[in-house]
């Protein structure tokens, strides 16, 4: 129970990875607040709070955002984030501004809304998730790489800024994962052509980016701040 009395703010926990670190910070006894575009019944089962704020409309990320600086969490995972893949040249604007707007403004704002109260009790833990497409990037990728460089950017401006005052913040980057989304993505066919380039040769299961995200929150990382941590079974490696 190494989150006992510890709040936790996590954006995107209506599904996959959002939903499994959610889970897995209330199995170990945290005061969990989710975020979703649509609340459903089911979600009560990992978090005790639930905010509904949709990203892509500025004024919910605001809300969203005013909701965090008043919960003051201990933890703030910032998970939610949006892709579509286009040829450089045939992305629509409005499409580039709303990743963007999804991808980085709302962990902006939300991590502005929550470095004060961390600040004031001398401890927090910050976890943007990023991806392996904000480590190295491919065709059609040039909206969402932007904008998961940029995350990481952040996260290390925010690190240099914050490390002295006890706030601990890093980006993880997941390869990867066998999620429902990926399954109905790529199919059998698409993973199979996509594990043969991972050298672990398997997707990522979503526990074990949980398990990476409650390391870095807890009480063990003293020390490990300003990282974009690939947790892909070493795809960016080779």
């Amino acid at each position: 129970m190494r989150f006992a009395g510890k709040k936790v703010f996590i954006t995107g926990t209506s599904r996959g990875i959002g939903r499994t670190i959610a889970q897995a910070f209330r199995a170990e006894d945290a005061w969990v607040i989710g975020t979703c575009t649509c609340k459903n019944n089911e979600m009560d089962d990992f978090c005790q709070e639930m905010v509904v704020a949709d990203f892509t409309d500025i004024a919910q990320i605001r809300a969203c955002a005013d909701c965090v600086r008043h919960a003051e969490p201990d933890v703030l995972v910032n998970n939610a984030g949006i892709n579509k893949i286009a040829p450089f040249v045939e992305i629509n604007p409005d499409d580039f501004l709303s990743i963007q707007q999804v991808n980085v403004f709302a962990p902006f704002l939300l991590c502005q809304a929550a470095i004060p109260a961390m600040k004031r009790k001398g401890w927090g833990r910050i976890i943007n998730v990023s991806s392996i497409w904000g480590k190295i990037s491919k065709e059609n990728r040039a909206a969402y790489s932007a904008s998961k460089f940029a995350l990481d950017g952040m996260t290390l401006a925010l690190a240099a800024e914050h490390s002295v005052d006890g706030i601990v913040a890093n980006c993880i980057a997941p390869g990867f994962v066998d999620t429902e989304l990926t399954r109905r993505v790529l199919g059998d066919e698409g993973i199979s052509s996509v594990v043969s380039g991972v050298p672990a040769r398997r997707l990522a299961q979503v526990d074990e980016i949980a398990r990476l995200v409650l390391w870095l929150a807890s009480e063990e990382n003293t020390y490990l701040t300003g990282q974009n941590i690939a947790i892909d079974g070493g795809f960016c490696r080779v």
